[in-house]
């Protein structure tokens, strides 16, 4: 007869050579049980399963940081996760640890056998908040932020209740529970529109869409609408795009930072550079977002993280949204600050206030130092898939480049993210109509640089109108030698291409965007990315040069706690 719920076996990491006494389980269906229990009050952490576009190894990091702590304080640390090539597996992290997937039944058996004291979801990315309300509804206890206030922040029509009450703006939108739903919500708010499932991982999905055409193909291709999968459609405000991570016990709030996207609003979070402390941002600005963030922080009662992302747009600060849980920021902010933001909130949610701890409610003082943090992309290594950035996270890593000086700190990390180019050559630009007043500037850059500069017929008319001598390129259509030959031909160096009307195989600035990758021919799809890097370079032309330098051995601020009381 089969057991109704698997026992747990050890994990033979010595061969059968010597016994093993690595605490590490994976389910069967049998009769004896191999987990050994210990007396102290025990919680288990849910990590983020195995390394994706959108849940990397930052959430590792948060995960191994909330077992140290959990330990520190006297706990028995559980971690449930199923990728054996990160550190929360390592033999000596926590106390037990379970290779079983991150689905409901997996983790409830588990948690049967366990019988925890509370279960951590908030440091595991999506895939472990997304389990709470099966956790919860099992029984078991969700330490920190509880599962009703995590759907009052994810839930789209309870959040902009909220938001309401509290006076704060968010971009106009709606929820279609079907095709027609969002049509009549993309006319309401006005084209272009940002569409995406809800609950979404990474930005799967999303799209931003000019027109009802491109609605109707995104519906069509892109998502099943029903009204237990319905679609998220937001008005798409062009702006600077902000993101603050907090730590809160539901009464202090305190903030490490705010960071600044290079980006524009319309990249995902994870594809964009970002800087810590903000270069272009008034202290007007910041005020307000540390106002959003703290009436947000207390009216959710969160305990423990939050990441709430902002958009300023024409002058206004709106909402875009508010994540319960830690974000793949957090590690970055905790080097660059000196905050230890999980090990707080992992004391938070066992219940200790943020005010014992020595730290009050607001902005902790700005660290001298500038971090840069800078995503890495794999576009060689996977096929078919089209570099331009947009709202559909890309990238499967990131580096920080840390230094006293906002441009050293951008070379750092523009460095150690492959995001080089060459000196001087043969520089492609074709951009789309929306783009084409911004890459005038671009290319007087890339001209200073001694680049000569290649263009399509419509761009080549716009930079010629300029005074820019240009060389016009044939597209795919037009007969040889076309821009794909030339790519292929080592006759370009880099190119600048922004989207036009779609990202589809058989598209032009698909084709000419993957033979790129192909011949590595550094290829911008931002024009805020191609600036940053064209300025780096312009430095580096010049004789600026700065050497990498460990974080280690810098001269590390005072403690975050007493910047945060003063």
């Amino acid at each position: 007869m089969t057991a109704s719920r698997p026992v747990y076996k050890m994990v033979d990491t010595c061969a059968a050579e010597f016994e093993a006494v690595t605490p590490y389980y994976y389910s069967a269906y049998e009769d004896a049980d191999e987990v050994e229990t210990g007396e102290r009050k025990r919680v288990v952490v849910l990590g983020s399963g195995p390394i994706r576009i959108g849940q990397g190894i930052e959430f590792d990091y948060c995960s191994v940081h909330s077992v140290w702590a959990l330990r520190q304080q006297g706990y028995e640390a559980v971690i449930i996760n199923c990728n054996p090539e990160t550190v929360s597996t390592d033999f000596d992290t926590a106390d037990r640890l379970y290779f079983e997937p991150l689905v409901a039944e997996d983790v409830l058996n588990i948690l049967h056998r366990e019988r925890p004291d509370g279960v951590v979801v908030q440091f595991g990315g999506q895939t472990a908040i997304n389990l709470a309300g099966a956790v919860h509804e099992a029984g078991f206890e969700i330490l920190g932020t509880s599962v009703a206030d995590i759907d009052r922040a994810e839930d789209r029509e309870r959040f902009d209740k909220l938001l309401g009450e509290l006076d704060i703006p968010r971009p106009p939108g709606g929820t279609g529970y079907s095709v027609d739903d969002a049509l009549t919500i993309a006319r309401r708010i006005g084209f272009p529109v940002l569409v995406r499932p809800s609950y979404v991982l990474g930005g799967r999905a999303m799209e931003i869409v000019y027109n009802e055409h491109d609605l109707l193909n995104y519906m069509a291709s892109a998502v099943k609408v029903t009204p237990e999968h319905p679609v998220l459609v937001d008005k798409y405000l062009i702006g600077k795009e902000l993101e603050v991570d907090a730590v809160s016990d539901g009464e202090t709030v305190v903030i490490p930072g705010i960071m600044e996207h290079v980006e524009r609003a319309g990249v995902h979070s994870g594809d964009s550079i970002a800087v810590l402390p903000p270069q272009h941002l008034d202290e007007q600005v910041k005020a307000q977002m540390v106002e959003y963030t703290v009436r947000l922080a207390r009216a959710l009662n969160v305990k423990g993280l939050v990441n709430i992302q902002y958009v300023l747009h024409n002058g206004g600060l709106y909402v875009l949204e508010v994540n319960p849980r830690s974000s793949r920021t957090v590690p970055y902010l905790s080097k660059i600050t000196g905050v230890p933001m999980v090990n707080l909130a992992t004391r938070v949610i066992l219940g200790t206030k943020l005010a014992d701890l020595g730290f009050k409610t607001g902005l902790v003082k700005e660290t001298p130092l500038i971090g840069v943090k800078a995503p890495v992309f794999s576009f060689a290594k996977l096929l078919d898939v089209d570099v331009a950035l947009g709202p559909e996270m890309k990238s499967t890593g990131e580096v920080m480049g840390v230094a006293e000086d906002y441009a050293s700190a951008l070379y750092k990390a523009s460095v150690a993210a492959g995001y080089g180019v060459p000196h001087k050559g043969t520089a492609l630009v074709t951009v789309a109509d929306k783009d084409k007043d911004d890459a005038v500037a671009i290319v007087h850059s890339l001209l200073k640089l001694g680049f000569e500069i290649y263009a399509t017929d419509g761009t080549a008319t716009m930079l010629e109108q300029d005074g820019i001598e240009v060389k016009r390129v044939r597209k795919l259509g037009q007969g040889s030698p076309n821009i794909i030959d030339l790519i292929m031909g080592n006759k370009i160096h880099l190119i600048i291409n922004t989207l036009t009307r779609g990202k589809a195989p058989e598209r032009d600035g698909f084709r000419i965007r993957r033979a790129a990758v192909e011949m590595g021919v550094p290829c911008f799809t931002s024009l805020d990315t191609a600036n940053v890097v064209l300025d780096v370079m312009t430095a580096i032309k010049t004789g600026y040069d700065k050497p990498p330098v460990p974080l280690q051995e810098y001269v590390g601020p005072e403690d975050a706690g007493a910047r945060n009381s003063e």
